[in-house]
């Protein structure tokens, strides 16, 4: 069961030292003002979990208006992310690749205060990328994701904020700042 409180994301990298203290996180009002449960997206909030953004059953996107992300946690474990983003190439201005991406599944909050995103074998993504042979392609996306620590705090314009710190993916084998 997903809530629908839309509240401000924001992705960022920090080093590992700085998210492991070696005792037990604690889940109390310094580190989160309210649970993780509820659906959390970025920027304008076009971009949403739910029906309305993917469609597995003919591995199908609804375009939002504007690029983004969103992470939805269920309070018995379960998650669900929507990722909507372009990358630009310096060297190439007019070769913008568009990813929009779905995936969901498990998750699990470590006691050492990370999450890690397990997801079941559906997730998705359609790449276009004008440059190459093969521009508009949809594959399988089902990367395990770990995110070294996270925290929940009040903003005094946006009210509640969700930070991931430090997401890897276990594909890749090493730690990396979230795309945009």
């Amino acid at each position: 069961m997903y809530f629908t409180h839309f509240f401000a994301l924001v992705l960022a990298s920090v080093p590992a030292a700085l998210a492991q203290t070696g005792a037990p996180i604690q889940y109390v009002a310094a580190h989160n003002t309210t649970p993780i449960y509820g659906t959390w997206a970025s920027g304008s909030k076009n971009v949403l979990t739910g029906p309305g953004f993917a469609n597995p059953a003919n591995l199908s996107f609804t375009y939002p208006l504007t690029t983004g992300v969103a992470y939805s946690f269920s309070s018995d474990g379960y998650y669900e992310v929507a990722r909507y983003r372009f990358n630009g190439n310096g060297s190439q201005p007019n070769c913008i690749t568009g990813v929009i991406n779905w995936v969901h599944g498990k998750y699990q909050l470590v006691d050492n205060g990370s999450i890690i995103l397990n997801p079941w074998a559906d997730g998705y993504q359609q790449i276009q990328d004008p440059c190459v042979a093969v521009s508009n392609f949809i594959e399988q996306y089902n990367d395990t994701e770990l995110y070294q620590s996270w925290q929940i705090f009040t903003d005094p314009v946006d009210g509640y904020k969700l930070h991931l710190f430090g997401r890897c993916a276990t594909r890749r084998r090493a730690c990396h700042p979230p795309r945009p």
